[in-house]
């Protein structure tokens, strides 16, 4: 399966005090991971599509989801695609995914679009749910918490984006890429021709 490239050079995207350069990293077969950890640090197409129901914790849904997104581009800019998944935080039980192209973008539009995605999932999931979000971009984890600033216009809509569909109680984890493999999974399989929609993993 192919590999994204590594990055030849800065990207006009990249915020330049600090972004993720792209490297290769292989395909995988999705599997749940809810219970990995990490170190705590709080534009795409939208079709409309309504996620599966889950197994409802309460009426409206679980009272807590777990979301790990991912975004990746092969060549920085260059062909880039998003994967993020959301979970039952107190099962494990995998509710929803969706694992999409963009287009051309840099990684760190296509992060942020997998953060959207998956702030999307959960609240049509259970728009009271706490949540917590995983990922392994630490410029979008530390925009989103609020302790780096959002300085470059490319990511300016995108981080409005997330913030307005952040729920009332949410808190944000980095991990290091090696326990985000399911996204990163959902990235590689759309970049190699086979997206997975929402409702369908």
């Amino acid at each position: 399966m192919a590999r994204r490239l590594a990055q030849a050079g800065p990207s006009l995207f990249d915020d330049p005090d600090g972004g993720d350069p792209g490297d290769s990293r292989p395909a995988g077969a999705v599997t749940p991971e809810p219970t990995d950890r990490g170190d705590d640090v709080g534009q795409r197409p939208d079709d409309g599509r309504a996620s599966s129901a889950p197994n409802a914790a309460t009426d409206a849904g679980p009272v807590k989801l777990l979301v790990r997104a991912d975004g990746g581009s092969r060549g920085n800019p260059g062909p880039a695609a998003y994967g993020a998944l959301v979970y039952d935080a107190a099962t494990g039980e995998l509710l929803d995914c969706e694992g999409m192209t963009l287009g051309e973008a840099s990684n760190n539009v296509a992060e942020y679009n997998g953060l959207i995605a998956g702030l999307e999932m959960a609240r049509r999931i259970n728009p009271a749910a706490e949540v917590e979000v995983r990922m392994d971009s630490k410029l979008v984890v530390e925009q989103m918490a609020g302790r780096w600033k959002v300085k470059h216009p490319a990511m300016k809509p995108l981080a409005s984006r997330a913030q307005a569909l952040r729920p009332a109680k949410i808190s944000w984890r980095w991990v290091p890429r090696s326990e985000n493999k399911a996204a990163d999974a959902l990235v590689n399989l759309a970049l190699d021709g086979e997206p997975r929609r929402r409702g369908v993993c």
